[in-house]
Parts: C-alpha cells; structure tokens; sequence
C-alpha cells in the first residue's frame, strides 16, 4: 500500500492488516509520521512529537505480534493524545508556558490503557491554555483560515487531517464534542466517570470527561472499548463490566429508535443555517422523531455550569497561578478570579441544580432512545476563537454521554455535526442509536 492508502485505513482496517501481518506496525506509523511531516507545518496539531521514539514503540508491538505473545484492541495502531494527559516518554505542559519542560514520571490511566492495548502513542496534541478558551496555533484542516475549535484542537485536527486514525481529548465545557463538530469527524464525550482521569490536568471533579475522536463510529466505539473501566485512583469510576461497544454499536436496534428533538435554551445562538439544517433533518426522520422542550429552568443550566467551573477552576489551577502568575493569560485570571467571589452556597446550589436537571432530561429515556440537537451554534468561526459550547454545556453538567456526527455540511461546505445525546451510562445504546442515524441518512 501506498503512505495515502495506509493513512486513509481506518484504526479498525489498520489492525486487522497488521494483525494479519500484511504490513507491520512500523509501516503504517511511519506513513503517519510522513504525512505529519507533509501537513503539520501548516495545521500545527502536535506540540510534542518524537518519530523516533514513535518507530521505537511501533517496532517493539511488532516484535511481541512476531513472537507469538497476545495483542489488543489497538495493537500497532498510533493515538494522538492531548498535552494535559501525563505521559512518561513525552513532557506535558497543558498548553502553559508556566508548565513549560514539565516531564511526567509516569503515564495517566489513559496512556498507560492504551499501551496495554497495543497502541502506540505517536504524540501530544495541541490544547487551548488549561484546556481553557485561550487558543493554540492549530488550525482547522478544512480551512486554515478558521477555528479547529477547543480546547481538544490539536486532537480533533490531527484525525481529521488523516495524520493518525484516533485521538484523545477531553472536555468540561464543550472541548471533545465542538471541535470534533468543527473538524468534520466523530466525536465521543461519554458518560461522567466512564474513564479515569487518573494523571489528567483536573479543571473541575463534577465536569471533567475524558472523551475520544476518530474518523468512523465504529472506531471510536474500538477505543472507547479499550479506555472504558473501572480504576481506584478515579473515584467517580465505578467498578461494574464494561459492554462489548463495538459488538453494540453494529446491532440494528429491536426496533427503530425515537429521537426526542430539543432545541435547548440555546438555539437562539444556532445561526440560521443551522435552524434550517435542523428542522430539515427533523423533519426528514418523520415520526421517529419528535420535538420536544425543556422547562423553562433549564435556562439556569448554563449559569450553574459556569459557577461549578469557575470555582472548580480556581481551586484547582491555584497552584499555577502562584508559580507563574502573569504568564497565565487575562482570560484564565479573570474565570480564577470570578471563581473565587462565588459563596459556598452557590456553589453548592449549582451542583445541586445539576443533578436536578439530569434526573428531570433522565425521564425522556423512558420514551425516547436519544436526544437529537446541534453539536455547535454552525460552522467553525474564521479567526482564533474557538467558538461557542452553547450546544455542549448542559450535556457535560449532567454528565449525560453525547456523540457528533459529521453529517451535514454549511457555509462553504464546511462540517455541521449532528449531535445526540444518551440516558446516563447506557453509551452502547447511545452509539447503537448514532448508527442507526447514520445509516437512515445514507440509505
């Protein structure tokens, strides 16, 4: 196969082939690591990026397939990760000069499950500062000129660009579903808890959700496989087995999956392209698909989000700001700084709020498989900012799983994600329903 036919495979193709023995690891990563070389001068994805430790990986998982030791899920193929995941072969630094150098001793939980399944961790991604709204140099490989989105940018570009086939990235506001959306591939925020934190930058315990990116549903069910679980050191884990999420994901529903449309009290922020995209594809899905609205207290959700965070944040980045002080941009000191004028009792209503309003959104899973919604406002924005999380705020303070799927186009045929989201630790269902979708649309 030629570079572009081996970067243009699919993780779940690729592994198959290399387990096959029809091309090695070191092939199919090396091919990785040319196009990066090719393309990443201008997209600017990675910020830690070492080939030859890259090859040295590869070529170690292709010994152990040689000798006849088991392999996993990942085996042989390369996952980009996010530079606030602690790595022991790369520095992570979290998008701050003020953690410039910084080299782990050890990997987080989702690094070192990745190894375990074979992967290769080919290199860090870009993230915005802290995983915060101050942008990277990334751009978004449909259109340099625009937003990759945040703050997973460098993860969500490095997919979309065919530079690796999966990634890692995080989100507490909306930083795996949006740039995922902006960047044209799929992306998984699941369930709160569902994977460690474990070695992760923590913004804020109540909002943070490790999430992951690939250019096929079924893919990224592969990784969500592999990263899913229980781990002690991640205390809203919880130790029950894990489905079988790639099994699932292919099983055609019992019967056809009704979608509950809701608009959200953030749909005046949607441009009007996206109404109209919305209400088309609503339509189109005739009655497997009904809208519905939430209470009128919903509209609070966003504010108590933004208390939790802001608090959380303050807390948590506290120790960065006294090391490095000025180097933290304005925005960061300022969310720090408002965080800190937040009473207890607040905050403590906020988080109240939260659990109130997932077990209200909780009830419509009794009648309806998935609520279908915009992923993003529209498409990614020209310039540096990273877009609004209008669309991705009230999913990540109830914790409840939600997937985009590039399936509709905008301004200039830009991506416009699809985004649906699921009843509380029932992901499987989630991405069983999302192909289900899929499928509807293409057939």
């Amino acid at each position: 196969m030629t570079d572009d036919e081996l970067t243009g495979l699919t993780a779940i193709e690729a592994a198959e082939h290399i387990a096959n023995g029809d091309f090695s690891s070191e092939e199919y990563v090396g091919a990785c690591l040319d196009r990066i070389a090719a393309i990443d001068g201008e997209v600017h994805a990675f910020v830690h990026l070492d080939p030859d430790a890259a090859l040295a990986q590869a070529r170690e998982v292709d010994e152990r397939r040689r000798n006849g030791q088991p392999i996993g899920l990942l085996h042989g193929i390369p996952v980009a990760i996010k530079d606030i995941f602690d790595t022991a072969d790369y520095p992570t630094e979290c998008g701050t000069a003020v953690l410039k150098g910084r080299q782990p001793m050890q990997d987080s939980a989702v690094a070192a499950r990745l190894r375990e399944a074979g992967a290769v961790i080919i290199g860090k991604t870009v993230t915005t500062e802290c995983a915060y709204f101050s942008p990277g140099p990334t751009r978004n490989p449909h259109d340099l000129t625009r937003t990759p989105g945040g703050s997973s940018s460098g993860s969500a570009a490095a997919v979309a660009a065919a530079m690796v086939p999966l990634a890692v990235g995080s989100q507490t506001n909306g930083s795996v579903i949006r740039p995922a959306a902006f960047c044209g591939v799929y992306g998984v925020k699941p369930s709160h808890g569902l994977i460690s934190r474990a070695g992760a930058l923590m913004l804020s315990r109540t909002l943070d959700h490790v999430g992951v990116m690939a250019r096929s549903l079924a893919d990224a069910a592969l990784i969500l496989e592999v990263l899913a679980g229980y781990d002690a050191a991640d205390a809203d884990t919880r130790p029950v087995a894990s489905p079988d999420y790639l099994e699932q994901v292919a099983e055609p529903p019992p019967v056809p999956p009704r979608l509950a449309f809701v608009r959200t009290p953030a749909w005046d922020k949607a441009d009007p392209a996206t109404h109209a995209a919305f209400s088309e594809l609503a339509a189109s899905l005739g009655e497997q698909v009904s809208e519905i609205d939430l209470p009128d207290d919903y509209a609070a959700a966003w504010d108590d989000h933004h208390v939790i965070m802001a608090t959380d944040m303050a807390h948590n980045l506290d120790p960065l700001l006294q090391r490095g002080g000025d180097v933290l941009s304005q925005q960061l000191r300022d969310l720090m700084t408002e965080g800190r004028s937040f009473s207890a009792v607040r905050y403590l209503q906020a988080r109240q709020n939260g659990k109130a309003y997932a077990t209200g959104i909780g009830k419509l899973f009794d009648e309806f498989d998935a609520i279908l919604t915009p992923s993003t406002p529209g498409v990614a924005p020209v310039g540096e900012a990273t877009g609004s999380p209008a669309f991705n705020t009230l999913w990540s303070l109830t914790g409840l799983p939600a997937v985009t799927l590039p399936l509709l186009n905008g301004e200039g045929g830009m991506p416009l994600g699809v985004q649906l989201v699921g009843a509380t630790r029932d992901d499987a269902r989630l991405l069983r329903t999302a192909n289900w979708l899929i499928e509807q649309l293409d057939s």
